[in-house]
């Protein structure tokens, strides 16, 4: 992308490690429309006590001439741990890493191109990476009053304690509250039309503000964004006394099988559909009857159940049985294909590995998904931070971090993904707060950790308004967690989200 001006500004604390930066841009969208914008990649001080406490890293794009109602949207992932970069790299931001067009890999090295699906074509747009994700971090301070012997000898040698205090439900929140409204108020933006876009925990996130930001940061959204989101911690726990992780799960094994062409009628002659609409009625009739009853329910009856489940998802009969009809998405991955040596992706289960150690009793192998896109992602933040907009730091990026996922609690339960922690009652409170906000939630066919049945469950459970009920909105892609990197999806949900904008905004 050329590169007009750039303007670095001065360094922060003295130290190479904070230096952010300003560029200018221009960007051509289909039809020779071009936009002129500035980039800025900087840090904002968040505070504790008045005492700053964290930088919080960010990617601002934002148009060099705008009308006064041009919305601004501020996007995150999830995780708990991961970057922005996926919705910025892969979808949203002015340049974007390169897939096939079925959302497969190419060979390395990773390539960029201007993306002319990015949403700055109608919103100016500001990526956050989350404390301890990305350049974003605590402010280190020494011990000066330790209190135990330990921590004593800790503080003399200089070497601080991690401070964990933003790796937690609620401080996450704030600090996502109070970085919007630091930068509203910097970039003189409070009259403009605010959206909030997540994905995966992201999407959790984004359910969570919707009543959050409006109540207790005086920010009004025009608009709420969940990209195969984790609404309700319940569904992804799957046990034998909670049915509803199955009942969510089955139509998205239904997909795989499809796509995989291993349903029982080939994909030539049932449209994917069609096929849904039978796997959908089967799990909440059959399947739900089944695990309901359990032990009770008549044995013909449950090996015919069985046996009409194993026709919709591709696998034996017996496999089914031996599960209980409970077919966890481990195991599904591994034998749908098993006869052809290949695994299934968890997140986008249409993509698929070689199973390195067939013979083993547990896949022992990379997902052939999130392991194996990491590299693409990488590459690409670090190429657009580094050499395009000019970001100065010896700070590693960190794209996905399990240290702050294994970390991750809430204060009101330690053990958050062990409870029943959901954020659908906030985001119906904060439709009623705002009737005017649109509502989004978008999901890929083919993802088996956060899979598309779940959201349209919850949502026939809102008990919503028939007033506020037009202003939620569903969509489903082709691909999988990640469904924009599928050519043909990234395009039609840029387009769909260009439309939500304009009704959101006029």
């Amino acid at each position: 992308m050329p590169e007009e001006k750039s303007e670095k500004k001065p360094e922060q604390d003295n130290t190479l490690t904070y230096k952010g930066n300003t560029t200018k841009h221009h960007i051509t969208f289909a039809r020779s429309t071009r936009l002129a914008y500035t980039a800025i990649a900087d840090w904002v001080l968040l505070r504790k006590r008045e005492k700053p406490i964290a930088r919080m890293f960010h990617v601002a794009y934002l148009a060099d001439r705008r009308t006064a109602g041009r919305p601004i949207t501020f996007v995150f992932n999830g995780g708990p741990g991961a970057a922005s970069a996926y919705l910025h790299m892969g979808a949203l931001g002015p340049r974007r890493a390169v897939f096939h067009a079925d959302g497969t890999l190419q060979k390395p090295p990773t390539r960029l191109l201007n993306n002319r699906e990015s949403w700055l074509r109608f919103t100016d747009l500001v990526f956050i990476d989350p404390i301890g994700t990305g350049f974003s971090r605590t402010i280190d301070k020494k011990d000066t009053a330790p209190k135990k012997e330990g921590e004593k000898k800790e503080a003399e040698s200089g070497e601080p304690k991690e401070n964990t205090e933003f790796w937690e439900l609620d401080r996450d929140l704030e600090s996502l509250g109070e970085f919007i409204q630091k930068f509203l108020s910097k970039h003189h933006r409070w009259t403009a039309p605010v959206f909030i876009v997540g994905e995966s925990y992201g999407g959790f996130r984004v359910a969570k503000l919707a009543r959050t930001l409006q109540e207790s940061y005086g920010v009004g959204l025009n608009g709420a964004i969940l990209i195969s989101p984790v609404i309700e911690f319940a569904s992804l726990l799957g046990s034998d006394y909670n049915l509803v992780h199955w009942i969510e799960l089955f139509p998205s094994l239904a997909a795989t099988a499809w796509v995989q062409d291993r349903g029982y009628k080939p994909k030539n002659e049932i449209t994917l559909e069609n096929y849904l609409k039978l796997a959908e009625t089967f799990s909440q009739n059959e399947l739900l009857t089944l695990l309901g009853q359990g032990a009770a329910m008549d044995t013909r009856r449950r090996s015919r159940i069985f046996r009409q489940m194993a026709r919709l998802i591709g696998l034996s009969p017996d496999l089914v049985d031996r599960c209980a009809g409970r077919i966890d998405h481990y195991i599904f991955a591994r034998e749908l294909l098993r006869d052809q040596r290949l695994y299934c992706g968890l997140y986008d289960a249409s993509l698929t590995a070689i199973d390195p150690f067939p013979d083993r009793n547990y896949y022992e192998g990379p997902d052939p998904t999130l392991a194996a896109i990491d590299r693409i992602f990488q590459a690409a933040i670090n190429s657009q931070l580094r050499q395009t907009l000019g970001v100065d730091t010896e700070l590693d990026y960190e794209l996905l971090s399990y240290k702050v996922n294994r970390a991750w609690h809430s204060k009101h339960d330690a053990s958050l993904f062990r409870g029943a922690i959901g954020a659908m009652d906030d985001l119906r409170y904060g439709m009623v707060l705002n009737p005017y906000m649109k509502v989004c939630i978008a999901h890929g066919y083919f993802d088996l950790v956060t899979p598309y049945f779940s959201s349209h469950r919850l949502i026939e459970l809102m008990k919503l308004d028939d007033t506020l009920r037009p202003n939620l909105s569903t969509q489903i892609y082709l691909g999988g967690h990640m469904f924009y990197t599928w050519e043909a999806s990234r395009k039609a949900f840029a387009k769909s989200m260009e439309l939500l904008y304009k009704e959101a905004t006029t």
